[in-house]
């Protein structure tokens, strides 16, 4: 019997999400901030909460999808496995899914085991803290095969937040934050109205580390031009130093059209690095950078290459271990500077 399965499903996720192996499961809209002039994503978007029972009514219709995708399965004799037969079976008795935004990431999250899943959009942790305890009980229940719960968070409703509040969505389920530093340097975080101090960063940062979550902080080379290189750096590590998150990942900084920042690099007050400049700048962090973390450049951008072509620095999502690899990232950094490198050229720029 065909049924519909109701549950919205929102554009973005963290690359180190894994692509299709996370759940995503949209419990806000957009972004509650939005003014950072180098970020394109939510723009011209209205942020809003979504009401609790809504989002358990979008767990509930996810829920639906794979019982049903495991009854055909179990019906053809896979035992409830995902199989391409089963999938067929199930699209033609509800052909709608073929044009469900979510349901192909459903699917695909089932059919690697259904471990981990992303909270979206933007700053889900500025819900209630009661409603987003009880929306994540809600999906650990249903999913009891989820291992690891995530979502993007902001520094400053981090700090806002009691430690109490912190532990108690921990303890329901949340495991890790994903944090936007993109730099620890005051003037250039008013410059990109961030919305947050240095100070504010670490505050938010160091509570949710007391409060148990694993912290993924993000910073973006480069995103000073060659006007800020060394206090982006410098101040960037001492940050990230104080807040000693479990992991640091790297996202150079690309003017996308139609944003503040690239309309203040087409008029020349932003001048970009070259790829080797961003080296020197990547050196210069992590030389001063003293943590215990995971430091990753789980990205495309981090695009730069040696003499024998290999990458500089390899996009595995676990990184390198500091301080134990500290001295072979820079290492790797002086393989990078004694080749010319070349300037790559990414969509939309």
């Amino acid at each position: 019997m065909s049924r519909d399965y109701p549950f919205e499903t929102g554009v973005y996720r963290p690359p180190s999400e894994g692509g299709s192996a996370s759940l995503l499961v949209r419990f806000t809209r957009n972004c509650p901030w939005n003014h950072c002039t180098f970020c394109t994503m939510y723009k011209g978007k209205k942020f809003n909460l979504r009401p609790l029972e809504e989002i358990k009514a979008d767990i509930n219709a996810m829920a639906n999808l794979v019982v049903d995708l495991q009854a055909e399965s179990k019906a053809l004799g896979h035992g409830g496995q995902v199989t391409r037969d089963a999938i067929l079976a199930l699209l033609e008795k509800a052909p709608d899914l073929n044009r469900h935004p979510g349901a192909d990431m459903l699917i695909q999250w089932m059919a690697v085991g259904g471990k981990t899943a992303f909270i979206q959009d933007g700053n889900s942790m500025i819900m209630p803290p009661q409603d987003l305890i009880a929306a994540l009980t809600h999906l650990r229940g249903t999913f009891p095969s989820i291992e690891r719960i995530t979502t993007y968070a902001r520094a400053r409703t981090l700090a806002q937040r009691s430690l109490e509040d912190l532990k108690a969505i921990c303890a329901a389920g949340l495991n890790r934050l994903h944090l936007g530093l993109e730099t620890g340097d005051d003037a250039l975080l008013k410059q990109i109205k961030k919305g947050v101090t240095p100070d504010g960063h670490i505050e938010g940062g160091k509570k949710a580390m007391e409060a148990g979550f694993q912290v993924s902080e993000y910073w973006m080379p480069g995103l000073g031009g060659k006007e800020m290189t060394n206090q982006h750096a410098e101040n960037t590590a001492r940050v990230l130093s104080e807040v000693n998150p479990h992991y640091i990942r790297s996202r150079p900084f690309r003017p996308a059209p139609g944003t503040p920042m690239s309309d203040q690099v087409n008029q020349g007050q932003i001048t970009l690095l070259d790829p080797r400049e961003q080296l020197l700048e990547l050196r210069r962090m992590v030389r001063n950078l003293e943590v215990t973390s995971k430091v990753c450049f789980d990205h495309m951008g981090n695009y730069w290459r040696t003499a024998s072509g290999d990458l500089v620095l390899h996009h595995e999502y676990e990184g390198y271990q500091f301080p134990d690899e500290k001295q072979a990232v820079l290492d790797r950094i002086e393989l990078g500077l004694a080749y010319k490198q070349e300037p790559v050229r990414f969509l939309g720029m």
